[in-house]
């Protein structure tokens, strides 16, 4: 029993170790914290455009784990409603008609805009105009579309300076909202007060105040000129504009460095910087050659076109190479998710291991203390009939044998029990191991059936093997208190057991305990 006690605790301990140690070959995993999940805003809004269903579902995860607020989400999804690429798909994943995330977009904003948190952050009202604005004008609703440029012009004006910039971002949407409101000569005027303002002037305004936030906002506000000018068929004036559109976009490619400021539109690395030139560079291409089939120069056309064609081929490519990149790292993801939830799951399994192992062990504990309870409560009703036993066998050694009786026939069955009895046991005739019912049959000339009716009619005990073994067991209680230093070996043979572990098994089975445990027991007691 101890030697199982000591293994159990010997391997929890071993356990805990195992679970604590960083070994070189094995590295177990740790449950990862909320703030390195992968649900995170940046996870979502880097691949909103072409996945805005994975983008959502993440968004829906970093509110779970705890790593972005309900308002915050709901911000970044109305901007996913408004200006992710993939309109079918969110179109049915909202259950509604073409167009319903746009509906859903101003809707959310809408709300939002009546936040405590929205309405005493300036900053945070401009994001939500801005979008509010991009929605309007995607629904082609011109009135909202310039009321809320208006609202993010005044915005802007109130936080100072350093939104200059975007306040005439919004101003060519005003200009360009007029102009289909049917105030056509108004809103030119107000583009071109807005581009001239945006452009770059070294003179005036000095090459180190055009960075890309400028860059970016003159491009918009051209095209926005460029297709007000289509619409009237003054196709001599949008080659200049669609001209310089490309002249400041080849600018911007060979010196992205002189363009940097950090601003939020700003592409963040190489890859999205190349994406952002072909996109405006294939916009203006298209322009011109739009303006020079218009204007019948077919020489020109095929010049344009051949450009448009080639910028096409490399944008397909590269979208063709976005979405498996965009595909390995949902691939990624997925792998992480799962490596996550098989830490956890690992986790929760070892948790409960060890929670059932410390169960077992206090179960354990406490079921050895009844035993020991038991065993020394055993061992001094053993100890006590081993005294009246020793007392037994002096008296039975001291007195002397009945007399011979010459006609053992004569004699009932209970009196030949107790005549056979006392020579037994008076000359330890039980210690030989080869005694046994022939021995009897031999010494006191009885049949086999005799010999059985004494002691299945005449005692307590069934046969004579049963009677003989119960006088060693006997016996040996009272070697193993009076004699101590004798072994359980020697004390075996001693009493007439032809083996020691069959002497241990048969004391077991009658006590309850091993002759050692007696022993043990008997000392401490």
């Amino acid at each position: 029993m101890r030697h199982s006690h000591l293994f159990l605790f010997l391997a929890i301990v071993l356990l805990s170790v195992g679970c604590a140690k960083k070994d070189k070959g094995i590295r177990f995993p740790r449950v990862p914290k909320a703030r390195r999940t992968l649900y995170t805003q940046q996870a979502a809004m880097s691949l909103y455009g072409y996945q805005p269903m994975r983008a959502l579902q993440i968004l829906d995860s970093a509110v779970l784990v705890g790593n972005m607020s309900e308002f915050r989400a709901e911000k970044l999804r109305a901007k996913i409603y408004s200006a992710s690429l993939m309109y079918d798909q969110l179109d049915s994943l909202l259950g509604g008609a073409p167009g319903v995330r746009l509906d859903s977009a101003q809707a959310i904003g809408e709300r939002i805009l009546q936040h405590d948190s929205v309405k005493n952050n300036l900053k945070e009202k401009l994001d939500v105009l801005e979008m509010l604005a991009h929605t309007a004008r995607m629904q082609d609703d011109t009135v909202q579309w310039m009321m809320r440029s208006r609202e993010y012009v005044d915005v802007c004006h109130q936080l100072g300076p350093a939104q200059e910039t975007n306040a005439l971002r919004a101003e060519a949407e005003i200009g360009a909202a007029l102009f289909y409101l049917g105030q056509q000569e108004q809103g030119l005027a107000k583009l071109d007060s807005a581009i001239q303002c945006l452009s770059p002037d070294p003179v005036l305004k000095g090459e180190d105040a055009f960075r890309f936030n400028e860059l970016d906002a003159l491009i918009i506000a051209l095209k926005r000129k460029i297709v007000l000018l289509s619409s009237q068929d003054k196709t001599v004036e949008m080659l200049p504009l669609a001209r310089q559109i490309i002249e400041r976009l080849d600018d911007y490619e060979q010196h992205p460095d002189a363009y940097h400021d950090g601003s939020s539109r700003e592409p963040k690395d190489s890859v999205k910087r190349s994406d952002y030139i072909r996109f405006y560079r294939t916009q203006a291409q298209n322009f011109i050659t739009v303006a020079y089939a218009s204007l019948g120069e077919m020489s020109n056309v095929m010049e344009a076109y051949n450009k448009l064609e080639l910028i096409v081929r490399e944008a397909t490519a590269r979208e063709h190479v976005a979405s498996y990149h965009a595909l390995e790292q949902q691939m990624l993801a997925e792998r992480r998710h799962l490596r996550t939830r098989r830490s956890n799951t690992i986790a929760i399994s070892v948790g409960i291991l060890a929670f059932l192992a410390i169960v077992f062990s206090v179960v354990l504990t406490f079921k050895n203390r009844i035993i020991n309870k038991k065993n020394v409560l055993l061992a001094q009703q053993i100890a006590e009939a081993v005294y009246y036993k020793n007392m037994f066998w002096e008296e039975k050694f001291a007195q002397p044998l009945t007399e011979p009786v010459s006609d053992l026939n004569t004699l009932t069955d209970e009196q030949l029990f107790q005549y056979v009895s006392d020579a037994i046991v008076h000359d330890k005739l039980f210690l030989d191991p080869n005694f046994g019912r022939q021995t009897v049959m031999d010494h006191y000339h009885l049949s086999k059936e005799r010999i059985g009716a004494i002691f299945s009619k005449g005692s307590d005990h069934a046969k004579l093997a049963s009677y003989i073994q119960q006088l060693r067991l006997d016996y040996a209680t009272r070697l193993l208190v009076n004699q101590p230093d004798k072994s359980i070996v020697e004390i075996a043979e001693e009493c007439g057991f032809r083996s020691h572990t069959y002497f241990t098994s048969r004391f077991r089975l009658k006590y309850g305990i091993t002759p050692s445990e007696f022993r043990t027991i008997h000392k401490s007691a």
